[in-house]
């Protein structure tokens, strides 16, 4: 395994979190992680679903640097993550999408789509709230696009 994937999957949850945040930070500045995005979506469906999670914000972080329309290939697995069976999964992809789609807003009207057919009933009475405001946001965005 690549051992950026293994920082990533370390099961010490609070260094590979520190980690996916060094990592972002990065991008935010510099395209060095752009050839890693396959990598980062090949954890799209990890076990864990913090993996899950940080495969996603990582994924969306490099949305700046995507001159080779690699997320074309890879949007479809990250949309799956709108539909987690973990809530907080969905409530961070939702949270880190923004990103990808100030970068590329190309892909607007299909992250609309995706967002709009959440099925929201599969969640925690506690959690709907949350993930309805999560998905406002994004709608929001869309529009302002």
């Amino acid at each position: 395994m690549e051992p950026i994937l293994l920082e990533l999957t370390n099961p010490d949850d609070k260094q590979a979190y520190q980690r996916t945040k060094e990592i972002a930070a990065t991008c935010a500045s510099s395209n060095i992680y752009y050839k890693d995005l396959e990598l980062f979506a090949s954890l799209l469906d990890h076990e864990k679903s913090y993996v899950r999670t940080r495969a996603f914000i990582l994924c969306c972080s490099l949305a700046r640097w995507d001159s080779e329309h690699k997320l074309d290939t890879i949007l479809p697995d990250l949309l799956k993550c709108f539909h987690d069976s973990k809530p907080t999964v969905v409530r961070q992809s939702l949270n880190a999408i923004l990103e990808l789609l100030v970068y590329q807003p190309q892909y607007k009207d299909v992250i609309k789509k995706e967002v709009e057919s959440i099925c929201l009933s599969s969640y925690k009475d506690s959690m709907i709230p949350l993930l309805q405001k999560d998905c406002s946001k994004v709608l929001e965005l869309i529009q302002e696009l």
